[in-house]
Parts: structure tokens; C-alpha cells; sequence
């Protein structure tokens, strides 16, 4: 594999359009979904990145015949038979999201075998959520070599399950697990995301019987079968955010299309209340930032409806050029600040204490070369490059395509001076 960086000449205001691609968080659980019946699943606004190939490639080895038409978007898995119920660790290592197989697989099959995930580095992800869930619903789970062991040799049995934290992908696992179940689930303290609303009505067309999603207690009826379906991927409300955070920190305008502010209710409040301006419009809305320095704002991540975790590095590098003092307090890993020394090559002044850091507002960015830890940190270090003088170096990109689809080519639309070049 060819390493690649992105080279950026910061400081130009970005102006035009960006379409917002299908959600990576939504389509992952959805594409798992379709292990659950041996008819066609279609998801259509499928978004094209590194997470979306490596679940492909989990799936393929499971058995799912895979048809992918990538101009239009569209997706179509079959899962006719699973001829294998073990989800290898050369596969899942690559993606925490590879867990969403565990509870459609033992559902259907009645066992599955699924290595302990990988992903990005920040920070502990306990799954002890997913397996606790499982064994509520009846199933015999044992931990040998790295792998999860996971047996229901008479199926699984509906029951009440109540989530000690609230976890997206807990909530999805055993969401799709209960769908198949005997009986009447309940999955009380829910995660409301609207990824999850997506899946369960993804479900509900499939055939499943569920009420309660975006709530936090979802009633899930199980069925013998499901059956396919044709479902359109909800809009990725962290590329949504990121990009409206584009606009702001370049002092720019652009016009977010295919896409809604009902995605992300408490970051457009605070970008708003830090002076950018956002507009609906009839296919998405327009972000306009001040010619002036904005209002630094504090922010707290918090499941939703609150500031999504995923785009906290993203605020912060907005924060780095605001007015005054923004606190950042990370309630959800307790390793997401690791883009926090490369914000300060380029000038920032942040410090950290403990799960918050505390921005003091700079009146100028300054290019460096920097390093991508993560994903939402890579995009972070992009956004803050586009606002430096200078040029900025960000090395180890390739965290940025499990989640962002032609991040350059979007960004280079709206005037902004960026390319990728091989090391």
C-alpha cells in the first residue's frame, strides 16, 4: 500500500456547493442487516469508503453475495445461505463496526464465532455491552483466543435487556439479534441516534415489528423470517457537521445539499451561538460565516440529541481561532484528544486537564507538517490547515478514507487549495 499525505495552501475563504454522501455509522449496521433474511437487500445513497470495502469483505466471506453499482450509488446483498458464521480477525481487526455481525449471525444460524474488534485508537470500547445483551436473550458465550464463541442452539428467547451505558452499536446488535428472537424484546436506556432509526426502519420494511426507535426504550416483536427490502442510507450528519465547520473556520459560504439541520440539532445551536449562520433551504441548508472573528463556545459530547463525539476535534479546530476561551470536555473516550499536540504545532493554544481542554482563541493559524491519529482527528488537522497561512503537510490519510468519500475533490470544488500526493 502506497502511503499518501494531503498537501493544503491554507487561508482561502471556500465558497460553493458540497452534496453530503450516505451515512458510513448508518450503512455499517445496514449492511449487517442483511444476514438476517436469504432475500435481496438494496440500500441506495450507499457512501463509498475504506469501512464500507472492509464490511463488504466480512460479509463475502460469510456468504453474501455482494453487487455493488457504484455510479448510482446502490448496493444490493444477498445472504441466501452463511457458509461461515466466523468473523476472522485479519478482517475485523481493520474495524470496530464488524461486531454488528455477531448478533444478525447467531440469530440466524445459531452460532457465531467474531475476534475481538479493532478500529481506530481512542481508547477502550468494552463490547461486554453486546455480549451481556446476548446472553440475556439466551445465548451460551465464550471468550477462547481472541474470539468470541457465541451458541443458541435452540434460538434466542425475547426479554427485557437494560443498557448499564448507552451504546449505538449495543443498541443495533441486539436490536437486529431480537428481530429473530421468540417472543418480545425490550432494549431499555437505547441509544436515540438517527442512525438507529434508520436501521430500525430499514427492519420494519424488512418485516420486523419494532416501536420506540429514537427513544430510549425500543419494543422489538420477533419473527420467524424477514424478508428483503429496497432502503435509502439516512445523510452522514458528521460529514454534515464537518463541512459546515469548513465554511466557518475559512470564513466562507457554502451550501450543504442532500442533507437536513433535524441531523444535527446541538452543533448547528452552537455554531450558531458562536456567530455562523445556517439557512435551510429546500435541499439542505446554507452556512455563512461572519468576516469577523467568532465567539469561542463550550462543548460537551454527549449521546444524541447532544454534540456528537465525532465531530469534537473537528469544533475544536474552529474553536482554535475564536474570540476568547472554549472549554472541551470528551464525556464519551477518554483518548480523543491525541489531535491536541498537532492543533499546537500550528499555533494553537490548547491545554488539557483531564477529559477537557481548555482552547484559548489564536488570531491566526500557521501550516505545519502534521500526523493523523485517528479518523475525526485526520479531518480535524484538514479543516485546520484550510484555515493556516501557510502550507500544511498532514501525513497518514488514510484514516480519513475509512470515513470521508472524495474529501479533496468536495473541498477543491468550493476553491480550496488541496491534493494528495504519495510520500
Amino acid at each position: 500500500m502506497t502511503l499518501q499525505k494531503i498537501k493544503i495552501q491554507g487561508g482561502i475563504p471556500l465558497s460553493g456547493e458540497i452534496a453530503i454522501s450516505g451515512a458510513k455509522n448508518a450503512a455499517l449496521p445496514l449492511m449487517a442487516a442483511a444476514l438476517l433474511t436469504d432475500k435481496p437487500l438494496v440500500l441506495t445513497n450507499m457512501p463509498n469508503l475504506a469501512d464500507i470495502t472492509s464490511m463488504q469483505a466480512l460479509l463475502d466471506q460469510h456468504g453474501v453475495h455482494l453487487s455493488n453499482d457504484a455510479s448510482q450509488k446502490t448496493l444490493t446483498l444477498t445472504a441466501q445461505t452463511i457458509h461461515n458464521t466466523t468473523a476472522p480477525y485479519d478482517i475485523v481487526r481493520k474495524m470496530r463496526a464488524s461486531i454488528l455481525v455477531l448478533g444478525p449471525i447467531l440469530a440466524r444460524c445459531g452460532q457465531a464465532q467474531v475476534s475481538l474488534p479493532g478500529g481506530c485508537a481512542i481508547g477502550v470500547r468494552p463490547i461486554d455491552i453486546h455480549l451481556n445483551g446476548l446472553r440475556d436473550l439466551g445465548a451460551e458465550i465464550e471468550l477462547i483466543d481472541g474470539y468470541i464463541h457465541a451458541r443458541a442452539p435452540n434460538g434466542l428467547s425475547g426479554t427485557t435487556i437494560t443498557f448499564p451505558v448507552v451504546s449505538v452499536t449495543g443498541t443495533e446488535n441486539l436490536m437486529m439479534a431480537a428481530c429473530l428472537a421468540k417472543g418480545e424484546s425490550r432494549l431499555v436506556n437505547a441509544a436515540r441516534e438517527p442512525e438507529i432509526i434508520d436501521l430500525a426502519n430499514c427492519l420494519i420494511s424488512m418485516g420486523a415489528e419494532i416501536t420506540g426507535a429514537g427513544t430510549d426504550t425500543i419494543t422489538i416483536q420477533g419473527k420467524k423470517h424477514l424478508t428483503g427490502t429496497t432502503h435509502r442510507v439516512i445523510p452522514d450528519r458528521i460529514e454534515t457537521g464537518t463541512y459546515a465547520m469548513a465554511a466557518a473556520i475559512t470564513k466562507g459560504s457554502i451550501h450543504l445539499t442532500n442533507t437536513s439541520l433535524n441531523l444535527i440539532p446541538t452543533v448547528s445551536s452552537l455554531l450558531q451561538k458562536a456567530g455562523v449562520s445556517l439557512v435551510e433551504t429546500s435541499t439542505g441548508f446554507q452556512v455563512q460565516a461572519s468576516q469577523e472573528s467568532h465567539q469561542g463556545v463550550d462543548i460537551m459530547t454527549e449521546p444524541f440529541p447532544g454534540f456528537a463525539t465525532d465531530l469534537q476535534a473537528q469544533m475544536m479546530a474552529l474553536m482554535t481561532i475564536c474570540q476568547g476561551a472554549s472549554l472541551v470536555t470528551e464525556t464519551i473516550w477518554e483518548n480523543r484528544f491525541m489531535h491536541v499536540p498537532e492543533l499546537c504545532r500550528m499555533g494553537a493554544n490548547i491545554t488539557v486537564h483531564g477529559p477537557s481542554a481548555l482552547v484559548r482563541g489564536v488570531p491566526q493559524l500557521n501550516g505545519a507538517p502534521v500526523m493523523a491519529t485517528d479518523l475525526r482527528a485526520s479531518v480535524c488537522l484538514v479543516l485546520a490547515g484550510l484555515a493556516a497561512e501557510g502550507e500544511t503537510i498532514i501525513n497518514r490519510v488514510y484514516h480519513l478514507d475509512r470515513g470521508y468519500e472524495r474529501v479533496e475533490d468536495k473541498l477543491g470544488m468550493c476553491g480550496a487549495r488541496i491534493e494528495r500526493i504519495d510520500e
